[in-house]
């Protein structure tokens, strides 16, 4: 006899951060059965949730893809690490922290693409309804959300975030104390993802409340293969369970819809995988293809970070506090009150700024932080104290893409980043180290300044910066686009995050941005998985509530806190 089917109305294929976003939202409604599909294990690895544990867990396969790009041609041909979480609660398992939802002209200008109902103005309130603001909501912020989001500011932190932060104000830049309010623009500190020294991930959060609903399936070590598709939609998924040396593979079927939200990598590699995609590409790797939609995979970007390493003296630094009789302080600290170095995200103090006047807003994004780290992405610090600001240009041109290389599901797709591929980009990036390099030099760092550490006073020219970002940038791990948005013959899903040319099926992750977000992406990628909900709930004809958003657009400003005004 044949066993029943397994039948849903909606299976989630990723618990990431949109995807946990969309199992909590959709879960909610009593009548739905929800199944939510994770290819990685539970979140239990201690190191998760402790932020500063993100430094160790970049190259862990327990909890990460652990994905690199293929040679890349700009870049003096190296492989550049590009992990991926492979956990519930997908990447906000392994990142630095950081909350920033972008630039207002970032979503106004989706919209101007063609994508209806993503401007600023109608994104905005799906961003307050996630969050509960730590510190109160306001016009910009919410609370009563699922989502902690905090101000680094009113946290414990070393006086050399401060002295940073009047080291950029001297450079002329304003003090801004919400780069999620009215402007980006300027140096102040970051907010966070931080509860009582613990990360709050989108599994500690948006997972944590509704894990037990009873409409609510979650299975974890579950690899999808392919989405099941006949006559044109999407019926279902199949994907495969393995323990040990033994697998087993298994079939869920979905009354209502599909979506993917694997992430900007595995998405694409799902929906190829699945025979839609490129039939040129597909077919010759044994794919049968059951739509051709050529932009699958197409489409990536991804921000370039440089670093310059500066050695400081007279003023705390991660070293000292990492010395064996401060370490043993700062475990006490973080175990007893969660608090102290462990508690620290990637970067407490940013800075947004323009590389040239003729730029209209901020292009070029800094991330902050009170230590120097050994090239070995192992987390190790150099022996002596330093800091180091790495920046990023925020709006690449370059384009890259993400594809199968075989019929294999468990073989990793071929990442091309294309890094620095257009003129616009190697001059933006010049222009971004240079500006960040002055910033050491304002009067508020003077009497704390030792040497540079990297990449050294000797390298000047235009010539010899661009080829210090060749031979030592790094990616920041904002990889979007490889499922874009729109109606162009690139586009993949349409402004509602139907795959074009397939029914019952979407996919709602960091992989539909048509254009990367001035900034980090975390925070993006959960707003658009609360959109989906209220997409998919609507479709069903279920009503939908959200916060106000503005009711005009916003005068911008900034307001000067200590920090600014003493640096003025």
């Amino acid at each position: 006899m044949a066993e029943p089917k397994q039948t849903y109305d909606y299976i989630i294929v990723g618990a990431g951060s949109a995807g946990c976003a969309l199992a909590y939202r959709l879960s909610r409604e009593a009548s739905r059965k929800v199944l939510l599909l994770e290819a990685g294990g539970k979140d239990n690895l201690p190191l998760i949730h402790i932020p500063l544990g993100f430094a160790f867990l970049m190259k862990n396969p327990k909890v990460n893809w652990c994905y690199e790009t293929e040679p890349e041609p700009n870049m003096h041909h190296r492989r550049l690490a590009q992990p991926r979480g492979k956990v519930l609660g997908g990447t906000s398992c392994i990142n630095g922290l950081v909350y920033i939802r972008g630039q207002r002209e970032d979503y106004d200008h989706w919209e101007k693409l063609g994508n209806k109902g993503w401007s600023y103005n109608e994104v905005l309130p799906y961003f307050k309804r996630s969050e509960h603001k730590a510190e109160g909501g306001n016009e910009w912020h919410g609370t009563g959300g699922p989502l902690w989001v905090e101000e680094v500011q009113n946290t414990e932190k070393l006086d050399l975030a401060d002295i940073y932060i009047q080291a950029a104000v001297h450079s002329g830049l304003p003090y801004n104390e919400d780069f999620n309010g009215p402007s980006q623009e300027g140096a102040g500190y970051y907010q966070t993802n931080i509860r009582k020294g613990r990360r709050q991930s989108t599994a500690r959060t948006f997972l944590k409340q509704c894990k037990t609903r009873p409409n609510l399936t979650i299975v974890t070590g579950a690899l999808c293969e392919q989405v099941l598709i006949e006559e044109g939609a999407a019926v279902g998924v199949q994907y495969r369970i393995s323990k040990g040396k033994k697998s087993r593979v298994e079939r869920a079927y979905a009354s209502g819809e599909v979506i993917l939200s694997g992430g900007v990598i595995n998405s694409p590699q799902l929906l190829e995988l699945s025979g839609i995609g490129d039939r040129e590409r597909l077919a010759p790797i044994g794919i049968d293809v059951k739509h051709h939609l050529p932009g699958v995979g197409e489409n990536l970007q991804d921000h370039l970070t440089i670093n310059i390493q500066q050695g400081l003296h007279g003023t705390t630094t991660f070293y000292e506090e990492s010395r064996p009789l401060a370490m043993i302080k700062n475990l006490f600290k973080y175990f007893l009150k969660g608090k102290g170095l462990l508690a620290h995200p990637a970067a407490q103090v940013g800075v947004f700024f323009r590389t040239s006047d003729e730029v209209e807003r901020p292009d070029a994004q800094i991330h902050f932080a009170p230590a120097a780290s050994e090239p070995d992405s192992k987390g190790n610090l150099k022996p002596k104290p330093g800091t180091t600001a790495t920046v990023c240009f925020l709006r690449p041109e370059s384009r890259g893409n993400v594809h199968i290389r075989s019929n294999d599901p468990t073989a990793s797709p071929a990442l091309r980043a294309n890094y620095l591929d257009t003129e616009t980009d190697r001059k933006a990036i010049v222009a971004a180290f240079r500006c960040t390099r002055n910033i050491f030099q304002a009067p508020a760092l003077a009497k704390y300044l030792g040497e540079e550490f990297v990449p050294g006073p000797q390298i000047q020219s235009d010539e010899q910066i661009l080829d210090y970002v060749r031979s030592a940038a790094e990616s920041v791990y904002h990889p979007v686009g490889t499922c874009k948005m729109g109606s162009d013959k690139l586009a993949v899903v349409d402004d509602r995050l139907r795959v074009h040319g397939v029914k019952r099926l979407r996919v709602a992750d960091a992989s539909i941005m048509p254009k990367l977000i001035s900034g980090n992406t975390n925070a993006t990628a959960i707003m658009i998985g609360e959109k989906c909900a209220d997409m998919l709930l609507q479709d069903a004809g279920v009503k939908t509530t959200l916060p106000e958003g503005l009711s005009e657009k916003p005068k911008r400003k900034t307001r000067k806190t200590k920090a600014a005004v003493t640096a003025t």
